[in-house]
Formats: structure tokens, sequence, C-alpha cells
């Protein structure tokens, strides 16, 4: 396989597979990865003669100002620029480059690898991911400081809800990642390992597993399977992560594997996961989102209010169908710690007093929060949420309208967005009828 630019694919690809018909009567290579050209913030190619170039050891090591000046305008093509190389070399970097290291780099040109043909260098997005590493480096550290308080259960055994549900979600994610790697869609792949890595493993299943490790009431051999999970759950995503930042996850997998009986001497050995390692769980899938979407809710409203994270409040539900109210059976320990909730109070009937509202599926959350609020700023509020939401109403209910969609469109697509159609009618009527109370 030929990496390569596309500005020189005729001059330097097309040369040599002719070369190698011609003289060796086969091609040299039987796939080219062409990429963007990568140019400076403002558009432009870079070049040493125009000043504008950035030396990747220099973005992984740091440079001061002074010798990031002289490297800018020596050799200049027209000497006469260096002034205004000069000039704009300290307004951009007036404290020269800090160290990003290797790996936020490679990241950083992962994740930019798209279809395009140009690719604009962003510098904030290198130290983006240099809080990418320090983000799983920190993961690392709190799962091994998790692992030496207690037992950690062996592969056979039997996980709890949240367990089932990262490695559900690891388990769709891999297919996405693999696939990413083998069409050369690295920004994809990156894509799916950032978002697992950070959103799903690091915002909610440590926490997650922070409260059954911590819980008192809950039995030895759900800490230790708790355990397990964030071990193994960390190690897999490592091995996913490795093509692209392989120093960070060398350095991780040889400290953390031990904890799970691995003894390998590097991760180079091992081999990537597969999409079948984990089994889908469906059931921890649709519970674990409905949990998210009731913290997130009360996450939100604690936001628009300007509700201190640490103040206990009062949640009331109502609503919930019987299959929501499983939901909350099973999840009511962590709805109680994530949203820090004094109490839950479950109702027969809708709230009647003034609060605050959000919803997670079928299920209305209120926060009565009459000494606390604004009432103009809760009114203010439903209206742009109804606002959302009758706009996302009235672009659906068109498209339902248009013979053309509704004839040509797959069956299961338009039959989804009826379902979405029904649901925000649903929604915009309890939110009407929270408008209503104020």
């Amino acid at each position: 396989m030929l990496v390569t630019g596309f500005d020189i694919i005729f001059f330097w690809v097309a040369r040599m597979i002719m070369m190698g018909i011609k003289f060796m009567g086969d091609v040299p290579f039987r796939e080219v990865y062409i990429h963007g050209l990568v140019r400076d913030g403002d558009g432009n190619k870079m070049s040493k003669s125009k000043g504008n170039i950035l030396d990747p050891l220099d973005l992984i090591d740091g440079i001061e100002l002074d010798p990031l000046i002289k490297k800018r305008t020596t050799g200049l093509m027209r000497p006469e620029d260096a002034p205004k190389i000069e000039a704009a070399t300290v307004k951009h970097f007036p404290d020269g480059i800090p160290s990003y290291g290797t790996d936020a780099l490679r990241f950083t040109f992962a994740s930019m690898a798209t279809q395009g043909r140009d690719i604009k260098f962003d510098l904030g997005r290198v130290g983006g991911y240099r809080n990418f590493c320090n983000k799983i480096w920190n993961a690392a550290r709190f799962v091994m400081m998790m692992c030496e308080q207690g037992d950690v259960a062996d592969d056979k055994v039997e996980h709890g809800l949240v367990d089932r549900w990262i490695q559900s979600e690891f388990n769709r994610r891999t297919a996405a990642i693999r696939e990413g790697f083998e069409t050369y869609r690295f920004d994809l792949a990156s894509q799916a390992l950032y978002e697992f890595i950070w959103d799903e493993y690091c915002d909610w299943y440590i926490e997650f597993a922070k409260i059954d490790i911590n819980d008192a009431d809950l039995p030895a051999s759900r800490k230790a399977a708790a355990r397990r999970c964030l071990v193994a759950s960390l190690e897999q995503s490592l091995r996913a992560l490795h093509p692209i930042m392989p120093y960070v996850t060398e350095e991780i997998w040889l400290r953390l594997t031990p904890l799970i009986g691995k003894d390998g001497a590097t991760i180079m050995n091992e081999g990537f996961p597969e999409a079948g390692d984990n089994v889908e769980d469906k059931v921890a899938d649709a519970t674990v989102s409905w949990l998210k979407a009731f913290v997130l809710g009360v996450r939100r409203i604690r936001a628009e209010f300007d509700i201190s994270p640490s103040q206990q409040i009062p949640i009331k539900i109502f609503g919930s169908t019987a299959v929501e109210s499983d939901y909350f059976e099973q999840c009511s320990r962590y709805i109680q710690r994530l949203s820090k909730a004094s109490e839950i109070e479950v109702l027969d009937e809708p709230y009647a007093d003034q609060a605050a509202t959000a919803i997670a599926g079928e299920t209305s959350i209120y926060i009565p929060l009459s000494d606390l609020i604004d009432r103009d700023a809760e009114v203010e509020r439903l209206k742009k949420e109804l606002t959302k939401l009758e706009k996302d109403r009235i672009a659906i209910d068109k498209k339902l309208q248009n013979p053309a969609f509704v004839e040509k469109a797959p069956a299961e697509i338009v039959e989804n967005q009826r379902t979405r159609l029904a649901e925000l009618n649903e929604n915009i009527a309890k939110l009407n009828e929270q408008l209503a109370k104020w």
C-alpha cells in the first residue's frame, strides 16, 4: 500500500505504476491511501520558504518562542519576509509551543483524516486530545486504586446491570472501530474510540462503578464483579486505541493487565478486540439509556436554575410505564447518588404545585423549587422547549405528508418517523400542562 497526498498523485503514483508495469510486469502496490493536504490555520499550504511550517517534533516536545522564530525565518526564499513571519509567529505562539506528546499528535491527525482535500491544522485540537490522554491516564489510576481496595472477580463472574451495559456498548463500538480501520476512515475510528472512552466509560460507567463498589449493602461478589469489569473494559479499550495511541496505551496496559491475570510482554502482541467479545444486551442498553436520560434531565434543571451540584434536592416522578417502573427499581441507587436527591417520591397523579420539569421516556420528573427559582425563568424555559419540540414536530409531520417520502422510503424509516411524531405530540402536551401550572 502507498500513502500519499492528493496533490502529487499523477507525478509520483502514476509514474511508479507505469514503471512497475513496464519493467517488472506488475504494479508495485494494490492500494493507495490518498489523504488531504495539511495546511496552516489560515488555509495556506505549509512551506519552509513561507515560514509557516510546524515541525511535528516541536509539537511533541515543545519549543520556546526564540528557537521557533529562528527555525521559521531561516532559509527563506524571500529573506525580506522575515520580519513579517516573526510578527506572525509572535502573534500565534506568544509563549512558544508547549509539549503535547506523540500520542496526542497522532490522534489529532487520525481524527482529521477525512475524505476532504484540505485539512486546516488546529493547534487547539492537539491540546484537546492531550486532555484525552490525561483523561485515560487518570481513569486508569482510579481503576487501579479501586482494585487495591478489594478482590477482582475472575472472567466467569455474573455481572450486574451497568457492567452488562458497558460491555454491550463496547461491543457495538468495536464494529464501528474495526470498520473505520479496515476502510481507512481513521477519523470515524478515532471518533468512535473517543466517544466510548470519554463519554461512556469515563463519564458514566466509572461513576456507576463507584456507587456499586462503595455501596455497603452490596455483596462483596458484586463489588468484585464491578472491579473486574472496570479493568476488563479499559483493557479492551486500550487494545482498540493502541494503533493510534501506542505509547500511553502500552504504559497503562502493562500496569493494568496483572489485575485480570494477563502477563503479556507487550500490548502489541495482543489481538484487536472482536465485536463478539461481549454479548449485546438490549435490556441493559434500554435500562441505562433511561437512567441517563433521567439523570441528565435533573442535571439540566440544576444548570438552568444555577443550583449547586452538591445541594440535595427532592425529586417526584409520575407517569412511568410498567417497564420504566422496573427501570426505576433497578436504578434507584444510581439516581439517588447521581442526582443528589434528598428523596424520590413516586406520585399517583401529576404534581400540582409549581416545579421544574424534565422527561425521561414516559416518566415526568418534577423538582419542587419554589424557594429557589424565578417563576418567569421557568415559564421562559418551558416556552423554549415547546418551541424546539414544535419545530421538530412540524418537520416530521411535513415529511410524512409528502407522498414521495412515504412511498419511496423504507417502511422501517417511515414507521420510526411516525413513532417519533407520536412521542413529540405527547411531550408537547405534557409541557403545555406544566406551562399551564405557572
